[in-house]
């Protein structure tokens, strides 16, 4: 049943790679598209940098211009006078607020709040200055005797102090033009213009790094064109070979394999593949029957582990093994006195027990064995001296286990010798062993001891 189960399973035809070729190529088209589209939001994106670019210079010019234009009004006033330079002075900073209107149109634009920072520096800079200028205005209208309900409110509400109401209208006029034209006015006006002039710097660079981003995304993205056009170009050549492997190539595997002696490699088409399979389907009866009776030539049939014969193979291969490694020889204590008082049969219960308690402790990759009798072997792949603590905390646990028996089996327990290895199963590595061993049966037995050389 299990053969003709093999013999149904369907192998690739053509029809089949047919399709699988038409769907690689679909998805790479996929691909392509969705590159094509990545392309084109890198191009948007790089677009929205520009015009975001745009902005940021847009902001810092009326922010400049609208800076430069109170200064020139203040200054144009306290020069002449002339009440219609407060007017625009004041129409500027209330109606049309180029700076206020400069700041505000980066909102939407919060990428980099510490680029924005410095425009908004600049306008509190300017703001704080404002309140010198508007001092100097005061100073003026005081100085010239000018009407003060023809002022704006500003000025109006805006206090001299008691120092400076004392000058005289030529003193007073002089040190208001040297508010707005002194060095401390031009040191608040310069501050100003150098964070502006940090803000276009920084726009500057900003779009300069969006532009090298942008370019090499792109630049990514063309490489994935690139590939999968190249990928479709080696799609079809792959279509054309196809009918050669799976024609020629599964006959020469097979004419290899059939000389080799080894079951033949499932490859080819459909009709390849269930030659394969039925040839397959004897090769494997024949290789199950050898391996069952080199199982039972290598394990013991009571316990189920490795009887002496396996074990003398087990250590030939690992000599040439050059990692370390632990032995563990091993007698069941007054086993002889079990079988004279509870029969052959319970001895043979016996060192089944012991049997799994070793093989249940060690590693999956540890080796057990049935050396003859009661003596067992345990060979620890990679076992070291630092595994002392190790070893003795399972073969205390197991001494355990077999002092505490259950089922009404009788009471036991294991000598064990352990010696260690550094470059593999060597011709010391059990004499080492077996001296240790004859150490614990020497001091009461039950036990476990290593050998110190």
């Amino acid at each position: 049943m299990e053969s003709k189960e093999k013999k149904n399973i369907k192998g690739v035809r053509i029809r089949t790679m047919n399709y699988g070729m038409i769907l690689a190529a679909c998805i790479l088209y996929v691909i392509v598209i969705v590159v094509t589209v990545h392309i084109s939001m890198e191009y948007k994106r790089l677009s929205m940098a520009m015009e975001h670019y745009m902005e940021c210079m847009k902001a810092g010019d009326l922010v400049t211009e609208g800076s430069d234009y109170l200064t020139t009004k203040v200054r144009l006033y306290a020069a002449t006078a002339d009440i219609k330079q407060a007017e625009d002075y004041f129409t500027e900073l209330h109606v049309s607020r180029r700076r206020e209107k400069g700041v505000e149109g980066l909102e939407g634009h919060q990428d980099d709040p510490e680029k924005h920072r410095y425009l908004e520096l600049a306008l509190e800079k300017s703001n704080e200055l404002m309140e010198r200028e508007i001092y100097s205005m005061k100073m003026v209208a005081t100085a010239a005797g000018q009407d003060m309900d023809a002022l704006p409110q500003e000025v109006r509400e805006t206090e001299l102090t008691e120092e400076d109401r004392r000058l005289s209208p030529d003193d007073m006029r002089e040190k208001a033009r040297d508010m707005v034209f002194g060095s401390a006015y031009q040191d608040a006006r310069a501050l100003i213009m150098s964070n502006i002039s940090y803000f276009f710097e920084n726009a500057v660079e900003s779009a300069r790094q969006e532009q090298i981003q942008s370019a090499q995304m792109l630049e990514k993205s063309l490489v994935r064109q690139r590939i999968c056009i190249s990928i479709l170009f080696v799609l079809n050549i792959v279509t054309f070979f196809m009918v050669i492997i799976l024609i020629v190539k599964p006959l020469q595997i097979y004419i290899r394999c059939i000389k080799e002696d080894k079951m033949l490699e499932i490859a080819g088409s459909y009709e390849f593949k269930y030659l394969a399979l039925t040839y397959n389907d004897i090769y494997e009866v024949n290789i199950a029957n050898e391996a069952m009776l080199r199982h039972k030539a290598e394990h013991d049939p009571l316990t189920g582990v490795i009887n002496r014969g396996g074990f003398d193979q087990m250590s030939q291969l690992l000599k040439v093994q050059k990692s370390p490694m632990a032995l563990l020889l091993i007698d069941v204590d007054k086993f002889k006195q079990v079988n004279d008082n509870y029969g052959h049969e319970m001895g043979d219960q016996v060192l089944k027990k012991v049997a799994g308690l070793l093989r249940d402790s060690f590693r999956s990759n540890d080796h057990v064995a049935r050396l003859g009798g009661d003596e067992f072997a345990v060979i620890m792949v990679d076992g070291t001296p630092e595994q002392e603590d190790l070893i003795r905390e399972k073969i205390s646990h197991i001494n355990s286990i077999l002092k505490n028996p259950e089922e009404g089996c009788p009471e036991v327990s294991l000598s064990v010798g352990v010696a260690f290895s550094k470059a593999g199963f060597t011709d010391d590595l059990y004499r080492n062993s077996d001296s240790a061993l004859y150490q614990v049966k020497e001091h009461g037995r039950c036990g476990c001891d290593f050998y110190r050389g």
